[in-house]
């Protein structure tokens, strides 16, 4: 699934190719919105928190979507379409007066709301490190609400902070030395908070840094731990092992450095 820094780029692109024009054609193909047409409307802005992305359009309606696993955005300029092999798949359509077109493909969450009421789709998120009101005390407090949590589950939880993915909770764990199973109150909190507000703000706007947390861009030595199972650790030379999602407590796979991110109780010892 994209993590936040992927979907403020995309907002970034989508802002560039739409902010401040009129759409020609405005189509919701999906059920719920089907009957919706959004031509004459201007687009006005676009925003983001944490994975969710929103659109605002003149007469205070906003276009809230979501990638989740199989979503996708394509920008098209005048003279140009879309691969006919992907039309079926478009589920929304913003094309501008000026030729620019914008395609929401397999998108699974795609919702026509008020402007006033976004929070009834992004109010139950978490602090965001993107965003201009960004809270690093209150992401503090919210991941250590539950102190027997382990970490990499709680960075997960969107509730409590929001845009950090599976990449960055085991990479993030990693840098700072935890094995994902750590409880949440064992661990410098301020400091995990600190790293992951920069580490995430350096992916979404630095060229050339996207999700690359070792500083190599060269395939396969892009991230310290996550998807190197068996290979050796780029830091000490010990096995990355990896958890499978049906064992870890967040659901996904989990990869670790025995060594960098050494347990703290037998059961993880043994996982």
């Amino acid at each position: 699934m994209p993590e936040g820094d992927t979907v403020y780029r995309l907002a970034r692109r989508l802002e560039a190719a739409l902010d401040g024009r009129t759409l020609e054609r405005g189509e919701l193909r999906v059920p719920r919105h089907a009957t919706e047409n959004l031509r004459g409307y201007r687009v006005l802005g676009h925003d983001t928190h944490g994975k969710h992305l929103l659109t605002r359009l003149s007469g205070g309606l906003t276009l809230h979507t979501h990638l989740k696993m199989t979503g996708s955005w394509t920008v098209t300029r005048a003279g140009k379409r879309l691969p006919s092999r992907l039309l079926p798949d478009v589920r929304v359509l913003l094309a501008c007066t000026d030729g620019t077109s914008a395609y929401g493909i397999s998108l699974p969450v795609v919702d026509l709301l008020r402007t006033v009421d976004e929070r009834d789709v992004v109010g139950h998120l978490g602090p965001d490190p993107l965003r201009a009101d960004w809270d690093a005390g209150a992401a503090v407090q919210r991941l250590g609400a539950d102190p027997q949590r382990a970490v990499s589950d709680a960075l997960l939880d969107q509730r409590l902070i929001a845009g950090l993915g599976n990449l960055w909770a085991n990479e993030l764990c990693f840098l700072r030395g935890l094995h994902p199973t750590r409880p949440v109150g064992d661990v410098d909190m301020p400091a995990l908070v600190t790293l992951a507000a920069r580490a995430l703000r350096a992916s979404a706007t630095k060229p050339g840094a996207m999700q690359i947390t070792t500083g190599d861009r060269r395939r396969g030595e892009q991230h310290w731990v996550t998807g190197r199972a068996g290979r050796p650790c780029l830091r000490c030379g010990t096995v990355v092992r990896v958890l499978d999602d049906d064992r870890a407590a967040s659901g996904r796979r989990t990869w670790w450095c025995p060594s960098c991110q050494p347990a703290t109780d037998t059961s993880a010892r043994t996982a």
